[in-house]
């Protein structure tokens, strides 16, 4: 199988030489019966871990009765989660597409899209964060503020402007008469699990407010409970006008939202902008059932918070002991980062080959990013894990 990968796939991903075949919870297999535990979950998707009961028969269920339909009519599926999202946030209406990135294509044409529609407002630029991450696609890579991923599909689109992430005096400069919005994660998670000062969101939206343009917030992959409250932007006492969600809401099903106030989203009318895959009746069936899930009696919000400071508490006495290999550890809920003082790689490849999956990113930043139903048993095999691999890190 992994040589007609190799063969058959085009070279876009740095793969481990390993098939997965099965999960369950937190655990994975490969396909020579090797197991895992997986602390990567999919990139942040696997909210409630790999097949929860609940979310297959959900999909099982919806494959039976219908599978996909046009936008051209009404979807049963796609009106109950939107009502679940509209009824646990600030948003009015959600636009749903597939993925994190087409989301927040969504979000730039729907910024945009606004400010053409008033008599002489014909605003058109963004300002977004050095070190930020926003997909793929071409407008999501101009927003991008991280120039490995820019490299070679210049021209990228025009009407991005970059500033310093957590420094909101240099927002306030980067502010012009043509200015439309400011696009910000709340946390940096592919930039390395940064965290910005508790004021910095905050006086985001005041500068937004005063200059007349638009706060997105970028909750890829910070929602779903990922920081352990349903969307990040809730620990920061700010709402924005435009926020865009996916990785965890599908519970690992691919599927992205785009959320916005009646008065912004009011932009978007027939034929401004679609999808033909958005909201489909088998992704939305499944993204209902893991935000049912999330959401009951808060037991699993509270689990998060609870295991996120066990697991950077661990994580902090594990600084304590290999100082000369660990220069700092950061994260809120379950999304944890571990900044090391040299390439992270080789430990993410030690982990593996000891079972247990994380990941690395901006070249020297472990990211541990467990589905929320993770225990201290667990958390205490990956810390031991870890002990080993610095033990033996020359």
């Amino acid at each position: 199988m992994i040589e007609d990968s190799s063969r058959c796939l085009m070279n876009t991903y740095n793969r481990f030489p390993v098939v997965l075949r099965k999960g369950r919870g937190l655990k994975v297999w490969s396909s020579d019966g090797k197991e895992y535990l997986d602390f990567l979950s999919g990139v942040a998707v696997n909210v409630l871990g790999h097949c929860h009961p609940k979310v297959v028969i959900s999909i099982q269920k919806q494959a039976q009765r219908l599978i996909h339909v046009s936008n051209y009519f009404h979807i049963e599926p796609q009106i109950k989660l939107a009502r679940i999202l509209v009824e646990n946030s600030f948003a009015d209406r959600v636009f749903f597409c597939n993925s994190g990135a087409e989301a927040n294509e969504a979000a730039i044409k729907l910024s945009r899209k606004y400010f053409s529609d008033q008599p002489g407002h014909k605003r058109f630029e963004i300002i977004t964060a050095l070190n930020s991450f926003h997909g793929r696609t071409i407008a999501a890579l101009s927003a991008t503020g991280q120039e490995k991923f820019r490299k070679g599909f210049e021209p990228l689109v025009p009407g991005f402007r970059h500033v310093e992430f957590n420094d909101i005096d240099a927002v306030e400069k980067a502010i012009t008469k043509d200015t439309c919005a400011v696009l910000l994660e709340p946390i940096q998670g592919e930039g390395g699990v940064k965290i910005p000062d508790p004021d910095y969101l905050r006086e985001a939206r005041e500068l937004c407010d005063r200059h007349g343009i638009l706060l997105i917030l970028d909750e890829v992959q910070t929602g779903i409970g990922r920081t352990g409250k349903f969307f990040a932007y809730e620990h920061f006492g700010v709402t924005p006008d435009i926020m865009t969600i996916a990785k965890g809401l599908g519970g690992g099903v691919p599927i992205g939202a785009m959320l916005a106030t009646e008065k912004v989203s009011a932009a978007f009318q027939p034929g401004t902008h679609a999808s033909t895959f958005g909201g489909n009746p088998l992704v939305c069936a499944a993204a209902a059932t893991t935000l049912e899930v999330l959401l009951e009696d808060g037991f699993l919000l509270d689990q998060c918070r609870r295991m996120g400071v066990y697991l950077k508490k661990g994580l902090e006495d594990l600084k304590k002991e290999f100082p000369s290999i660990i220069a700092n550890v950061r994260g809120m809920g379950l999304l944890v980062g571990m900044e090391l003082v040299r390439d992270g790689a080789p430990i993410v490849k030690a982990c593996m080959d000891r079972g247990v999956l994380i990941n690395c990113t901006a070249g020297n930043v472990l990211r541990f990013m467990p589905p929320l139903i993770v225990t201290e048993k667990e958390i205490d095999h990956l810390l031991d894990v870890l002990g080993q691999v610095f033990d033996r890190t020359p």
